[in-house]
């Protein structure tokens, strides 16, 4: 079983605790890092210069549909950042507690 990384971004704190939480414990996924970025980018014709939060979610690939589907039904933007990036090397003791993290 393969891992996944699963990247997205959030307005604000708020919602990313309520779906990082959701997903841990539901055992979507093994762990969610978060951290304040700041954002330059364009939205409906208009340039934005703003703080967001990036999420990266940790999962397997036996979890990445149930996780973006999760991710795609609860985010408060209208067109969420969900992109999948594939591992193509980890370490075997850290890739056996995601798996028995997701389990």
């Amino acid at each position: 079983m393969g891992a996944v990384i699963i990247i997205s971004t959030y307005p604000d704190k708020q919602s990313i605790l309520k779906i990082a939480n959701m997903t841990v414990k539901e055992k979507i996924v093994a762990c969610v890092n978060f951290t304040k970025i700041n954002s330059i980018y364009t939205w409906q014709n208009k340039f934005e210069n703003t703080t967001e939060f990036l999420a990266i979610f940790k999962t397997t690939d036996k979890k990445k549909k149930l996780l973006k589907d999760k991710i795609k039904k609860s985010h408060p933007y209208k067109v969420p950042e969900i992109a999948e990036l594939k591992i193509k090397s980890i370490n075997k003791p850290y890739l056996d507690w995601l798996v028995t993290s997701t389990n």
